[in-house]
């Protein structure tokens, strides 16, 4: 992605930009409050994130796509000393958000300039509390992070009682979340997902956020917060996933060739 692809564009509220990356609007940044989250589903997001473990408390989190930076300028205000890194390869992307969004003074957060699976190979096991996968190139998800092969990857960095939670853009009859979802059942005992009641609906295309490993006191979490949300939406668990978002098939990683 070269620079000229990467627009930084200033909104109504001071300090608050739209990151767009090839014509599509990536993140909201707000400088002078991080803890607002602007679209909706990256809100949703943040409402997995505060359920994690005990509130306020310092979490390791492995950010698999970093755009603006939104989610982890979002942790470092909400869990300060959290231990976070972000796997984001567009390094034209990232000199422009240091230089013109630059991230809080002792944030934690830290930027590798690699792809995500390339990345997150070099993790330990057991390293990380949380993953977030919010990964996309020209609008769709890289084929080697939605297989069955970075399931077990996912599940691997992640230690006891560790949380992946995964943004898949799709729209009716979901064919790529079903597929992503019967990949991560492979490795987690557990999914929850949320969406808007008109994504699930098939009214209009949305953002799907699968939640692998989760336990319930972060279910309740999660339906306590769909119901007071600004913007309402469904949490799925158990036999009304399999009901809504059954009969995908894990995928297999894409055929690699070296040359």
């Amino acid at each position: 992605m070269g620079d000229a692809d990467v627009e930084i564009l200033p909104t109504e509220r001071e300090g608050a930009f739209v990151v767009r990356v090839g014509g599509r609007d990536q993140s909201c940044v707000d400088l002078g409050d991080p803890t607002r989250l602007v679209f909706d589903y990256v809100r949703r997001m943040g409402d997995v994130l505060d359920a994690v473990g005990e509130p306020g408390r310092p979490v390791r989190v492995l950010h698999v796509g970093g755009a603006g930076l939104t989610l982890p300028r979002y942790v470092a205000a909400t869990r300060p000393t959290s231990w976070q890194v972000v796997l984001e390869p567009d390094e034209a992307l990232t000199a422009r958000i240091r230089e013109e969004l630059p991230l809080p003074r002792r944030s934690g957060i830290r930027v590798r300039p690699v792809a995500g699976r390339e990345g997150l190979e070099a993790v330990r096991d057991d390293a990380v509390d949380v993953v977030v996968l919010d990964a996309y190139r020209d609008g769709e998800m890289p084929e080697d992070l939605v297989s069955a092969e970075a399931a077990a990857a996912y599940a691997r960095v992640l230690g006891v009682g560790g949380v992946l939670l995964a943004n898949v853009a799709d729209r009716a009859p979901f064919a790529l979340a079903r597929d992503v979802l019967a990949g991560l059942r492979t490795c987690f005992a557990e999914v929850l997902v949320s969406a808007e009641p008109a994504t699930l609906k098939g009214r209009r295309p949305g953002n799907l956020l699968l939640v692998a490993g989760g336990d319930d006191r972060l279910r309740r979490a999660l339906e306590r917060s769909a119901t007071t949300s600004a913007a309402p939406y469904r949490v799925l668990a158990g036999e009304q996933v399999g009901s809504v978002l059954g009969g995908g098939a894990p995928r297999a990683d894409p055929l690699r060739i070296d040359t």
